[in-house]
């Protein structure tokens, strides 16, 4: 490094201090891109799930169209659906897109989840009188619970991480710092922070969602 050039470091507590408000700002704009992304992704693909179990025959296609999806590189797909007027540079953008993402994961899950509920189980259920809908919510989702909650962790972690590339629109929360950071000359400490906080988020969620998956599945606790 040149005498005359600016130290560069890679972490700086005065950076953090200084830009304070902007890594809040991000940090709770990912949060919300991230959530609602995942409760919209949630809504959608439990009765896409649930017309593959009770109907097998939509289950490839359904599936099939949900992984070509997810197969289609992030940029690209933002920079598809941006300029459609009803999306433009806008939030809105961004949540289309991870919700087409999550789709795949969330539907794969729920429905292998409710596929491997033991037969004897559904003949027990059925045997106490247990009608379709009551055997579906008071059986079938149960056992069925920590498969679909093991989808929900790998689809929120992945939205995490996908929602920095919502820069492209103007809206990538903590990548909107990243990006800036590479724009800004390089500038280390705004790199690592805003990359830390998004891997530090990815991690919160898994540990809420795995331990509500437990709170959830108390008979999984005492089988293990």
């Amino acid at each position: 490094m040149a005498a005359d050039e600016p130290a560069n470091p890679w972490f700086t507590w005065q950076y953090v201090k200084d830009n304070s408000d902007d890594l809040k700002h991000a940090l709770i704009t990912h949060i919300e891109l991230t959530v609602v992304s995942v409760l919209i992704a949630i809504v959608i693909s439990f009765p896409l799930a649930l017309l593959c179990y009770r109907y097998r025959r939509l289950s490839g296609p359904v599936l099939g169209l949900t992984g070509v999806l997810y197969t289609i590189p992030s940029i690209a797909l933002f920079a598809f659906i941006a300029p459609f007027p009803v999306f433009g540079l806008r939030k809105r953008t961004v949540v289309f897109g991870l919700v087409l993402y999550a789709l795949l994961v969330l539907v794969r899950n729920m429905l292998v989840g409710l596929q491997n509920v033991p037969e004897d189980v559904r003949e027990s259920a059925r045997g106490m009188g247990y009608g379709r809908n009551r055997l579906l919510w008071k059986v079938e989702l149960p056992v069925a619970l920590p498969t679909i909650m093991a989808g929900v962790r790998v689809a929120t972690v992945s939205t995490v991480a996908l929602v920095t590339v919502g820069v492209l629109v103007g809206e990538g929360g903590l990548g909107q710092l990243i990006l800036r950071g590479f724009n800004n000359n390089f500038y280390r400490a705004e790199i690592l922070t805003a990359s830390v906080l998004t891997v530090a988020l990815g991690l919160t969620f898994d540990l809420l969602l795995a331990g509500a998956t437990r709170l959830m599945t108390p008979w999984s606790r005492r089988r293990t």
